[in-house]
């Protein structure tokens, strides 16, 4: 007999013409990353440093620099997982048209979902920009630079500040990518939230938006969240098994 909240996120998976699927922590952290907020989470153990900070320090950025590159949120090495690997599947059938991420582990990519399909609410980290000219910069010529001089130089082409291209507290959101979010949401007909407290706004506005344009709302996480009562189906379950046995079934 089918676990029958499995046969109902088939149902609805099925009956859609146009899903987005939004992802949070909780799809990594079955890749072994530690989530930033739960208790025993990044941020239990240090606090995090303000954008205003970083701009305004010398220190402050040497010492962004040395938790990246001594890994302490814990993302270097990480291959993606059975939950990321469904979700690529879903994308490359077409039953899903994009994946907006509150993740900057870039292992939504890895696993096989085109660069022009996730967009990214909260940056990436596995790459650097210049905050004044946005010219990319890749890490490994970063950490170079860093662990021989304690230092990350200003942009070689326009002096600006080299920062990780994630975004941090106090940074503004990126418009481009909270635009095509606002869109992707506003035309599809189910909305998969996998692994997301929706505590984090504005990024949890989407899904209350989805729901409120009429779209279905399945919300896959350990733990419940503040939206669960307006969701067509919960589940509170890992990703990696739900998802990967309704994909592949």
């Amino acid at each position: 007999m089918p676990d029958p909240q499995l046969a109902r996120f088939r149902e609805l998976l099925e009956a859609a013409r146009r899903t987005v699927i939004f992802t949070g922590a909780g799809i990594s952290t079955e890749s072994g990353i530690p989530d930033f907020r739960s208790p025993g989470g990044v941020w239990s153990r240090m606090q995090p440093i303000y954008f205003q900070e970083f701009i305004g320090s010398e220190a402050k950025r040497r010492e962004a620099w040395g938790r990246r590159f001594e890994n302490r949120d814990g993302w270097v090495g990480a291959q993606p997982n059975r939950g990321h690997a469904a979700v690529a599947q879903l994308v490359r059938s077409g039953k899903a048209a994009c994946v907006i991420t509150q993740n900057v582990d870039n292992l939504h990519q890895q696993s096989g979902v085109p660069e022009e399909r996730v967009i990214e609410l909260h940056g990436n980290a596995t790459y650097a920009t210049c905050l004044n000219c946005h010219v990319r910069i890749e890490l490994p010529q970063i950490e170079q630079e860093f662990r021989a001089t304690g230092t990350v130089a200003p942009c070689a082409g326009c002096g600006g500040i080299i920062k990780s291209a994630t975004i941090s507290f106090g940074q503004k959101m990126p418009a481009l990518h909270m635009q095509r979010a606002d869109e992707e949401t506003a035309h599809c007909d189910l909305f998969i939230v996998l692994g997301s407290s929706l505590s984090v706004f504005p990024a949890a506005d989407f899904p209350l938006r989805a729901k409120r344009n009429g779209a279905g709302l399945i919300i896959v996480n350990r733990q419940p969240t503040q939206m669960d009562e307006i969701a067509d189906l919960v589940i509170h379950a890992g990703i990696g098994d739900t998802l990967s046995t309704v994909v592949e079934s």
